[in-house]
């Protein structure tokens, strides 16, 4: 049995480990435990939520790693490539990169070389939680039914990539910037509709389409084999 400690960016991952992939890892006798990134403290308040800097975020997972010493628990990450901090690790070597995989499959090498801990499984999405969703834009509907013409349009749009996970990551043009665009309501509501729809598209989908996402899950799965 294993407990596997996630440490993600904001709101809307932390509800998607709960309502998606919870379930789907207790299968593998890997149960998740998770919370939000710390972003600050103020007379004893601890702040978390949205990826303000990488000290910060490598401060956050090493301290929980000296709570929790159990040597079964394990601990990983799901941060953004899109809006990375550049203090992270590599960042402008991996900016170089034009290969999506490559760059980050760089810049998760050396966040495991800087948190130097052998239970750290270090994920970074490609390019944003967004880019899950954009597997099955039909299932916005579930959503926003009322967003039909919309839910089309980005549909059209996802057939213009590899994959999803190679809808870029600019300020105009990042997965969730495009869906925002077509339905301007998730921009409110993301935190709820994001985990909503992914569960309604299902994990299956979303490693068929996602191949670095797909990667990750198959370690999570595994790591009580191990």
């Amino acid at each position: 049995m294993i407990r596997l400690n996630f440490i993600v960016e904001g709101q809307t991952e932390q509800l998607f480990v709960h309502e998606v992939l919870k379930n789907h890892l207790s299968m593998f006798k890997v149960y998740p435990y998770v919370r939000r990134v710390e972003t600050g403290r103020n007379k004893g308040i601890i702040y978390r939520g949205g990826m303000t800097g990488y000290l910060k975020a490598k401060k956050d997972i090493t301290n929980w790693m000296k709570e929790d010493k159990d040597p079964h628990a394990r601990f990983t990450t799901m941060f953004d490539l899109y809006a990375l901090p550049s203090t992270f690790p590599k960042f402008d070597e991996s900016k170089k990169i034009s290969n999506p995989y490559k760059r980050v499959e760089t810049l998760e090498y050396a966040f495991q070389e800087d948190i130097k801990e052998k239970r750290f499984i270090p994920y970074v999405q490609l390019h944003e939680f967004e880019a899950l969703l954009l597997s099955a834009p039909d299932i916005f509907t579930y959503a926003f039914p009322e967003f039909t013409s919309q839910i089309s349009r980005l549909k059209e749009m996802t057939k213009l990539f590899t994959t999803p996970e190679h809808i870029n990551d600019k300020n105009e043009t990042a997965p969730s910037k495009r869906i925002i665009k077509e339905i301007p309501e998730y921009a409110d509501l993301k935190t709820t509709a994001g985990p909503l729809i992914a569960k309604h598209i299902g994990l299956k989908v979303m490693r068929e389409k996602c191949l670095h996402f797909n990667q990750w899950v198959n370690k999570l799965e595994r790591l009580d084999n191990k």
